[in-house]
């Protein structure tokens, strides 16, 4: 899932930019109902990664709402939507959490996956009715396909490769390999995007300061929050000599729920807040307020309360900083490449999550001494202090971010 969505998130802005965002998100919603289908009826786990793969396609919807609100509301109230959307998909993501457990207890994994997608057919139903229509805005420009097969060719490539990167010492030749490949693709797709007449991506727009720091910001952040959401759950479970607590799932459950309700709220505070003090300035803030707290978190763990409050203080300012940055990287475009745009952010999340978890990873199979369970100590402060690092540096480009955008 989090593949396809990575592949289908950049195509179907794109394709809601030149085809009108209703019309491609009916289509998308129903290549989800279709996966959710296919999953609820699986004999088998091949069956049912099929359906996930399908279903994974479900994050193309976000850039396609965020051009619907654009195009039927007035920028204030869009930035505001904005918010509310992001913070929908995160608390339909908990809602969906939280019940899958006692459905597929009480009834079976099948209905686990048959009820979403019931709710899903009556969403889509109900975007068909209600939902006005938006006129394409570039309905004769071909499809790039070449750029389109590249665009995918680099993010499957970097996928796996982050997805190596634990193996890498006993697999440098393979690791080799996928760097070479990953630049060959970049290059060649910078060259077609800069030959098409209808590029799947304006690498004009990318060249500008005010947009290539938001990307790069965006992907500090989400490391950093990455590597919070993997270590705490493991600092609870773990318990060594001194440092952690031992914790079973339910518990550790119970710990992270206000950083999962947090998360929720983050995405309206963020666009009332982008609102009335501006995307930048609530991106520097949200960036100090997480970074503090990352550090904080390095040295300050010894009691339950202090990674529960931790974590929730993580959750609302990633939550409130990246919806600032996709209200600011939509803001800064015109209509017709708004979908393009806040893909690519969403995307570059996708990918910070993953470069994050990967991290965490890293340095707690280091700090695993041989013979032992848990991590030693120290290895968490090494992550809390990386993560809280990259994420300061990312302030750095904050000032760029007002540079070279539309007004």
């Amino acid at each position: 899932m989090l593949i396809t969505g990575a592949l289908v998130t950049p195509v179907a802005g794109n394709l809601g930019d030149r085809h009108g965002g209703k019309r491609v998100m009916l289509r998308l919603m129903a290549v989800v109902s279709a996966g959710g289908l296919i999953s609820a009826l699986a004999p088998n786990l091949p069956v049912l990664l099929l359906g996930q793969v399908l279903e994974g396609a479900m994050v193309g919807a976000m850039p396609l709402s965020f051009i619907l609100v654009r195009k039927h509301l007035p920028a204030g109230e869009s930035q505001v939507a904005i918010g509310v959307v992001s913070g929908l998909f995160v608390g339909g993501g908990m809602l969906g959490t939280l019940m899958a457990g006692p459905i597929a207890e009480q009834l079976s994994r099948h209905w686990m996956f048959a009820i979403p997608t019931l709710a899903i057919v009556v969403a889509t139903l109900f975007v068909h009715r209600v939902m006005p229509d938006d006129p394409p805005a570039r309905s004769d420009a071909k499809i790039d396909w070449p750029g389109l097969a590249l665009l995918s060719g680099i993010l499957l490539t970097l996928m796996s490769g982050l997805a190596m990167a634990p193996e890498a010492g006993s697999r440098p030749l393979a690791i080799g390999a996928l760097i070479v490949l990953l630049a060959v693709l970049v290059a060649g797709w910078i060259s077609v995007e800069r030959r098409s007449p209808s590029p799947m991506v304006d690498l004009h727009l990318l060249a500008k300061p005010g947009m290539w720091s938001s990307y790069v910001i965006t992907f500090a952040v989400c490391m950093g929050t990455a590597v919070s959401m993997y270590l705490v759950p493991q600092l609870f479970a773990a318990s060594g000599d001194g440092y952690g607590f031992g914790a079973g799932s339910t518990d550790i459950g119970r710990y992270l729920l206000p950083g999962t309700v947090a998360g929720a709220i983050s995405g309206p505070l963020g666009g009332l807040a982008a609102r009335r003090f501006g995307p930048t300035a609530v991106v520097g803030a949200g960036i100090g307020v997480m970074a503090a707290t990352l550090l904080v978190m390095a040295f300050v763990h010894t009691e339950v309360w202090h990674l529960v409050v931790g974590k929730a203080l993580v959750a609302l300012a990633s939550g409130v900083c990246i919806t600032a940055m996709v209200v600011r990287t939509a803001a800064s475009v015109d209509h017709t490449d708004t979908g393009t745009a806040t893909g690519l952010v969403l995307v570059t999340r996708v990918i910070g999550f993953a470069a994050g978890v990967q991290v965490s990873g890293a340095v707690l199979t280091a700090g695993t001494r041989p013979g032992t369970a848990d991590p030693a100590g120290s290895a968490f402060v090494t992550g809390f202090v990386i993560a809280g690092a990259v994420t300061a540096l990312s302030m750095l480009l904050v000032p760029a971010m007002r540079k070279g955008v539309k007004k």
